[in-house]
């Protein structure tokens, strides 16, 4: 595999929309206002994440079971900005729609910027041939409330390119995440 570069990221997401929408560049600034920074960097890209966020509760003594999962484990919040309370946890989605082609497996990291304050984004590989907005999972591991920016950077995609194509892809195996368009919860 190769580490694709921000050329090889700029075409692909021109020629078969990887990438909707697609900041061209690093973005750290809007209206006069510093922003944690998005779009296209060196070897990846940065993603956004959106306005709605589905924040953990303990409000009716829910159990998390991966495999009976209950949607009242959490509370949603849409706004320009999230609190998630101390050693808590948080899902949102990407503000962009990704399609990755079948030669390419990604690794989806959070930023320093966050990692500094104490948040982790956890986002497992975007494999070949799926597609859908990006459910990610925010963690603050501090005593503290965290801040999550809306329509700001969270997380940097790396691209990694096969040199042949899978012979079974994510959409081939009909994978249950496949063209998610909302926060998704676990299922199996």
């Amino acid at each position: 595999m190769t580490l694709c570069s921000d050329r090889w990221i700029r075409e692909m997401a021109m020629k078969t929309k990887m990438i909707e929408p697609f900041a061209d560049q690093q973005v750290r600034e809007a209206n006069g206002q510093r922003l944690v920074s998005f779009g296209l960097s060196s070897y990846g890209y940065d993603l956004r994440v959106a306005d709605e966020f589905k924040v953990f509760t303990n409000v009716h003594n829910t159990i998390v079971d991966p495999k009976n999962f209950q949607d009242n484990a959490f509370i949603t919040i849409r706004g320009e900005f999230c609190l998630i309370p101390p050693n808590s946890f948080a899902l949102a989605r990407s503000v962009e729609y990704f399609r990755i082609p079948r030669d390419v497996l990604t690794l989806c990291i959070g930023k320093s910027t966050y990692a500094r304050c104490g948040i982790i984004v956890n986002v497992t590989p975007f494999e070949p041939e799926w597609e859908g907005f990006v459910t990610l999972e925010i963690s603050n591991t501090t005593p503290l409330p965290a801040k999550i920016y809306a329509g700001e950077g969270l997380a940097q995609v790396l691209f990694f390119l096969a040199h042949e194509p899978c012979e079974v892809s994510y959409a081939d195996r009909k994978g249950k995440y496949m063209k998610q368009l909302e926060i998704t919860y676990p299922t199996i």
